[in-house]
């Protein structure tokens, strides 16, 4: 657990306290954590502190349930709440799949991409079998794909004849932009909102809230697996939000 999603909307990982960790320790209301941000969601803050509470959590009762009964609390306050999970499976990963209600799961177009892959939807159905039987894969978002790459065009392909609808409409392509945005601790809606990066996002958003049922979503143009032909208009600045939290590992 590095923080990334943290520094990402803008917030020091290295000043937020309490976070993510205290919480899931127990050392601190998860009301006392969580923190409004400029991209307009509030956050749950979290950095390397929350390496040290996976530690002290293996001996834990019910410790694979931590995150879920903080969230409890939350009640209906948040329409939506993402959890950004750590690139591993350990115990922080397990909590976050052990709370949710459905897995979004971002795909490299990329060599080995299908191999870790069947890892993660490995864990997911024992995650479904022993901890949340509600969990469901929500789709796979194909992600740093570039058309002009036969490996790309390869592993798009395989994806979809393996995973069908499964797989998202949206695709998030190769972007600076959206490399850029974190070195500069901001989303990529505020970085640059008029980028390839934030227009697939946002084309993103809208499909996810279409799927989940969630209300009526803005018209973001076309999907299309070209990211040299991605078109959508953005938000205006003051568009109304749909409540949301995001936790950060």
């Amino acid at each position: 657990p590095q923080g990334n999603a943290t520094s990402s909307a803008g917030v020091d990982k290295r000043a937020a306290k309490p976070n993510g960790c205290e919480v899931l320790l127990e050392e601190a209301p998860i009301d006392d954590a969580i923190i409004a941000t400029e991209a307009g969601f509030d956050l749950l803050p979290g950095n390397r502190d929350l390496t040290a509470a996976e530690l002290k959590l293996t001996d834990a009762i019910a410790r694979e349930s931590r995150l879920k009964e903080q969230l409890t609390k939350l009640g209906d306050r948040y329409a939506i709440i993402l959890i950004d999970c750590p690139p591993s499976l350990h115990l922080l990963t397990l909590n976050a799949l052990a709370a949710a209600h459905s897995v979004l799961i971002p795909v490299q177009c990329e060599s080995m991409a299908l191999e870790g892959l069947t890892d993660l939807l490995d864990t997911v159905k024992a995650v479904r079998a022993r901890l949340n039987p509600q969990l469901e894969v929500e789709g796979l978002l194909r992600t740093m794909f570039d058309v002009r790459t036969a490996l790309g065009n390869d592993v798009s392909a395989e994806l979809t004849k393996h995973f069908g609808d499964k797989v998202l409409h949206s695709v998030v392509p190769r972007n600076v932009r959206l490399a850029e945005a974190p070195s500069h601790g901001k989303p990529i809606n505020l970085y640059d909102r008029e980028s390839r990066g934030a227009i697939a996002y946002l084309g993103l958003a809208g499909e996810m809230i279409r799927k989940m049922g969630l209300g009526p979503a803005r018209n973001t143009g076309p999907a299309s697996t070209d990211a040299s032909s991605t078109k959508a208009t953005p938000p205006p600045a003051n568009a109304p939000r749909t409540p949301m939290m995001k936790v950060s590992a």
